[in-house]
Parts: structure tokens; C-alpha cells; sequence
């Protein structure tokens, strides 16, 4: 297990768990976001994992932004400071491994959004996502609600500074799966597991269509996705793919 200052980190089976573990409550520091950022661009480049479970040591999985870092009015901090948050963020939606976000507790405004830039959301039935930025006079996260949430129930997360826990998430069609708090990580993994299973080169290049296309017309989604896949066909996970089809056994992927 990799020893971070504020994460944890365990590979086993093409299967990286990362751990958000900076007590009491995994409150997201500038040093907390420099190496989940530095960690994830890692992991995005070691070929013997292929799948990636974010969750949260202890009771939550991140109760929002450290208070005691906001910015200050100084000229360019508030701007330094977004664009730290901005990283934070923007590294798991440019990951090229798909990341299970595993909700087991608290995930309140930067830990909500975290969560929402995961490729599969599970959550216990203790989790909740949180965006209390209203009752503090500030406004963010709209764009990232948004693609998760329908309309209705993303307003109601936004203007309400209401909880959401995993049962209701799970009807929102939020989350993939409510567990109970001790099944909530083996369910992530599992999942992990599975996409671990399939053809390294093939996750990835459907993962970069979920990014790439997302506001495209479905003329130009598909001729991107299908461009995506013209070049798979001429790949070792192709090969190696139809070669287990007709030897009719498992195909046998190389990291």
C-alpha cells in the first residue's frame, strides 16, 4: 500500500483503490488536490491498472473545501486558487481509466462534485451528495450537477442545500447501486473487476467518447465513435479478442 499525505493507495488485480484520508472529515486542502491530481495522472499512466476506486477513509467520503485555505481578495489569488480546484476536478475526467466513485459517507460541495466527475457513481445508504454552497453565499457546481441530475432534481440539489442519500440517488438515476456501508466497497471493486476484464485499449477509447462527445450532435458523436473504432480494429486487444472468439476461450488482454 503507497502512503500519501492525504491518500491511500492499494493496486491489486489491474485495480487501484485510492482513498481520500485526511481526518476528520477528508476536507479538501491545496495539498489534498495537488495529490489527487499527481496520483491520478499516475495511475492514468501505469499499464498494470486499468480501472480506479475513489472513496473516503472513515465516515465521509469529503465534507467539501478546507475553510481555512479560502482566497483572499489579494489580486490573482481567488484565479491561482480556481484554477487548483479546476485540476482537482479535471483529472478524473481526463483520466483515461474509468474511476468508480465509492460514496460511503458525506460528500458535500467539493466532495459532491468530486464524486459527480467519477465514471460510475455507487454510494452506501449512509452516502449523501450536499451542495451547500447557497446557505454560504456562494454559487458552483451547476455544470457538474447537471450531468448527472435531471433538471428538476438538480435544482433541487443546488437550491436547497438539501442531503441526498444513496436510495434517493439511486432512483434519481444518480447512482449505479445502494449497498449497505460494508458491501459498499466490494461492489466498487467489483465493478472495477469486471471492467478489468476487458480490453485495456477498448475502456479507454470509450471512455475518451463519453468525454469527446458529450454536446456533439449524434451525427458528429457517431462518426467520432466510429472513427474510434476503425482504429481499435487494427490493435493487439482486437487481435487477441477474435482470437479467443473462435478458440472459444477468455481473452487474455497484456497491460
Amino acid at each position: 500500500m503507497s502512503q500519501y499525505d492525504t491518500l491511500t493507495l492499494e493496486v491489486q488485480d489491474h485495480v487501484a483503490t485510492l482513498t481520500l484520508s485526511r481526518p476528520p472529515v477528508n476536507a479538501q486542502n491545496n495539498r489534498l488536490r495537488e495529490e489527487l491530481a499527481q496520483v491520478i495522472d499516475m495511475l492514468g499512466d501505469r499499464r498494470d491498472v486499468r480501472a480506479i476506486v475513489l472513496t473516503g477513509a472513515g465516515k465521509a467520503f469529503s465534507a467539501g473545501a478546507d475553510l481555512s485555505e479560502r482566497p483572499t481578495q489579494d489580486p490573482g489569488h481567488y484565479t491561482a486558487h480556481n484554477r487548483r480546484v479546476r485540476a482537482s476536478f479535471d483529472c478524473l475526467l481526463e483520466c483515461p481509466k474509468p474511476i468508480i466513485a465509492a460514496v460511503n459517507g458525506a460528500a458535500i460541495g467539493a466532495g459532491c462534485v468530486t464524486a459527480l466527475c467519477c465514471d460510475i457513481i455507487v454510494t452506501s445508504d449512509k452516502g449523501f451528495l450536499q451542495m451547500t454552497e447557497v446557505n454560504v453565499g456562494l454559487a458552483g457546481g451547476v455544470a457538474h450537477v447537471r450531468r448527472h441530475f435531471g433538471e428538476s432534481d438538480a435544482r433541487l440539489l443546488i437550491l436547497t442545500a438539501r442531503r441526498i442519500y444513496g436510495p434517493e440517488l439511486l432512483r434519481m438515476n444518480v447512482a449505479s447501486a445502494c449497498t449497505s456501508p460494508e458491501d459498499l466497497l466490494p461492489t466498487a471493486q467489483g465493478i472495477a473487476a469486471e471492467i478489468a476484464k476487458a480490453s485495456p485499449s477498448a475502456v479507454a477509447a470509450a471512455k475518451k467518447s463519453f468525454q469527446v462527445t458529450e454536446g456533439m450532435s449524434i451525427y458528429d458523436a457517431y462518426r467520432f465513435e466510429q472513427g474510434q473504432t476503425k482504429a481499435l480494429s487494427t490493435s493487439e486487444d482486437s487481435a487477441e479478442a477474435m482470437a479467443a472468439f473462435r478458440e472459444k476461450r477468455p481473452p487474455v488482454f497484456k497491460d
